[in-house]
């Protein structure tokens, strides 16, 4: 049987663990486990026991924007074919009062969770275009808290998901702006503006590239997930109350395991192969209910936003690489970004 390849990032722990254990025990998919920490990764492989004739763990930070072009010559080197990206990974600070910023300056849960995300994708696109497979999926992982359209989104605390006009990304994105519509920093926001990002940017790919590529491009909401590392930054209080709350009051509870099978069906299984959608189980948590297509939000639906979105962080990303080989002390201002943009 030929093995498909499928990179899925973030996965020492939580959904992305349990999606490389699914899809690799499945005997089809060899699965490239990209993470920050590759001996706990070897260690919680054998902890669940993954199959290790079927998996690749390799180096990958995706705030370190050198370290994400690593691993894409890395995975070339290997000489694989790629079918499937899976963009798992994500950082949630909830409780941070000041950005914490990666080595560029950027805010990190927008520098991870998207631009991070963004990078990899294009640059792996390519792959999945040369790819043979008449089945070549680019999935990301999505959240209801950014989904105002869901009744988890619909919370306002500390607040509702919001890009503005991008004047955050506009003006440069570096100290001291933290925020991507340049408003003061509030941590849980960030969060949820770094996944609105993402639904934005699997629609754009869709919009760009399905038609005339045939690669897949949506998202998916596994479930609430209410037991994961995702929350080791928040308190310790809630990560023992949100549990509970979410087994015996709201009958949303969904195990890491069961997520993890979620996101490997959505890779794998024909029924998911529909381009430009958000899959979705909901509040549907037992085992065998089928997923559904969510509504997501008008901010998420929006096309001028998604290309603006698009067009920003296409400019960061070569300002960056410029950057790389012209270096200029002292940048702190969108001035060179916004030359960039104009040309």
């Amino acid at each position: 049987m030929t093995q498909k390849t499928v990179i899925i990032t973030g996965t020492t722990s939580g959904v992305g663990l349990y999606a490389a254990k699914s899809l690799a025990d499945r005997g089809n998919w060899h699965v490239i486990m990209a993470c920050r920490n590759l001996e706990k990764m070897r260690t919680v492989a054998k902890e669940v026991g993954i199959r290790e004739e079927n998996t690749t763990t390799m180096h990958l930070d995706l705030a370190d924007f050198d370290s994400v072009r690593k691993f894409v010559d890395d995975f070339r080197a290997t000489g694989r074919s790629l079918e499937s990206l899976v963009c798992n990974a994500a950082v949630y600070l909830p409780l941070e009062k000041e950005p914490v910023r990666n080595k560029d300056g950027y805010e990190i849960c927008v520098a991870t969770n998207h631009l991070g995300h963004f990078l990899l994708c294009n640059l792996l696109l390519d792959d999945l275009k040369r790819s043979s497979a008449d089945d070549k999926r680019l999935v990301i992982l999505g959240t209801v808290t950014a989904n105002p359209k869901e009744l988890g989104g619909k919370i306002p605390i500390p607040a509702p998901p919001d890009l503005g006009a991008l004047q955050g990304f506009e003006a440069g994105f570096k100290p001291p702006i933290a925020m991507i519509d340049g408003k003061p920093f509030k941590a849980g926001k960030a969060y949820k503006d770094s996944k609105l990002c993402n639904m934005l940017t699997m629609r754009e790919l869709h919009r760009r590239y399905h038609e005339s590529t045939g690669i897949t491009f949506n998202a998916l909401y596994p479930g609430c997930v209410a037991e994961t590392g995702l929350f080791r930054n928040h308190y310790g209080a809630f990560r023992t109350i949100f549990p509970w709350f979410q087994k015996n009051l709201t009958g949303g509870y969904v195990t890491e395991e069961l997520a993890g099978t979620r996101v490997a069906d959505v890779v794998d299984l024909p029924e998911y192969n529909a381009s430009g959608v958000y899959w979705s189980w909901g509040n549907r948590q037992k085992d065998g209910r089928d997923a559904f297509l969510q509504e997501i939000s008008d901010e998420a639906s929006s096309t001028f936003k998604a290309e603006l979105l698009w067009d920003l962080s296409e400019n960061w990303w070569a300002f960056v690489r410029r950057r790389r080989h012209n270096p200029i002390k002292n940048v702190n201002s969108a001035t060179e970004i916004g030359g960039c943009r104009d040309g």
